[in-house]
């Protein structure tokens, strides 16, 4: 073998070798992991996962949020992280994208590279609680994904068992939804029975991050952190911008208040039957397509948990508010409670640490 030949080999072999080296530590090259590790040197910090652009960069943009100095942001896997502080507290804010798929992805990337103590989502939604208006703030107890369906064939009814329910895998514990209820009639027309017959809404598995591998738990409603909805009833007390100018004002004043229940799926909700079915089934206020992906998997790895929704639109119930005209305004006040949230609970650890 010449000399040019041995010599281009040798070069050929490093290169691999490099290449290998660079992708170790999970894929994560060298570089990166170096800066990673640093940022979690300074940790734990709270991260805040929101679902697009027109509702984080009133965030980043706020005198609130300084960037960090010699990293404000890290690029991973399709992700931009971006590291600061706000309200004095560190944070790591990463935008999702839409549906359950991208805020479930973005919540585990984000929990598993950062050093995170707790996770804060916060966005708009569709309202299904008649009793919240286009512009209040909501703060749900529970949520749950409503996407996930057991569809059963015709001719069976409810007492008949669902496909693999003996496995455990299905169940009817939670109900489900009987598409000739809605069929469309004259009046006085008897209801006809419909192909679709009904769906079976099903609890997901939650697969612990410190649990025993491939040991599963179901779950339907997932409760956010006691302690952060606990401090959540201090921000009832905030009182919200109500108008956009002089000559543009929602109808009321809108409110913070914390409710019962939210839902969400891999559906822009935008059907008034099937508002108000969500909402005399689950007893759900908000209604979006991100926020109980973020609590699955912040159940899964065990972290605190914080769902902040304002209400842009009525989720296909009828309106005299120009919901357009009133975006700007509701990411704003949604914002504004953000960092009152953040103060409080960065308030409330500070307090924690002076009484040890």
């Amino acid at each position: 073998m010449s000399i040019v030949v041995r010599i281009l080999s040798l070069g050929w072999a490093i290169m691999m070798i490099m290449s290998i080296t660079n992708v170790a530590d999970g894929a994560i090259p060298n570089d990166l992991q170096e800066k990673i590790s640093l940022i979690n040197r300074e940790g734990p910090y709270l991260g805040i996962v929101v679902p697009n652009r027109f509702e984080m960069n009133p965030l980043l943009e706020s005198s609130n949020f300084l960037p960090h100095d010699t990293i404000p942001h890290l690029d991973h896997a399709g992700r931009r992280f971006r590291i600061g502080t706000l309200e004095n507290r560190k944070v790591v804010v990463v935008m999702s994208g839409l549906s359950m798929l991208n805020s479930g992805v973005a919540t585990q990337l984000l929990l598993s590279v950062f050093r995170i103590h707790g996770v804060l989502h916060l966005g708009s939604a569709g309202g299904a609680n008649p009793e919240i208006q286009i512009g209040d703030v909501t703060i749900p107890h529970y949520w749950a994904h409503t996407g996930l369906w057991n569809w059963q064939r015709f001719g069976d009814g409810p007492q008949d068992e669902l496909a693999f329910e003996s496995n455990g895998d299905y169940t009817r514990k939670y109900g489900y939804l009987r598409f000739a209820d809605y069929q469309a009639r004259k009046e006085g027309e008897k209801s006809s029975d419909n192909y679709l017959n009904r769906v079976w809404y099903q609890p997901e598995e939650i697969f612990y991050g410190d649990g025993e591998p491939e040991i599963r738990e179901h779950a339907f409603w997932v409760p956010i952190d006691k302690h952060y909805y606990s401090l959540a009833k201090n921000l009832e007390n905030i009182v919200l911008e109500r108008c956009v100018n002089s000559s543009l004002c929602l109808p009321q004043p809108p409110k913070v208040v914390r409710v019962r229940r939210g839902v969400s799926a891999n559906v822009f909700v935008d059907n008034a039957a099937y508002r108000e079915f969500l909402n005399s089934k689950f007893k759900a206020t908000p209604v979006d397509m991100e926020s109980a992906a973020v609590a699955l998997v912040c159940r899964q790895q065990k972290t605190p948990f914080i769902a902040v929704r304002a209400i842009s639109n009525l989720a296909g119930g009828t309106s005299s508010v120009d919901e357009s005209a009133f975006s700007s305004l509701i990411v704003q006040n949604t914002v504004r409670v953000a960092l009152n949230f953040i103060t409080l609970a960065s308030d409330a650890i500070e307090n924690l640490d002076v009484a040890e």
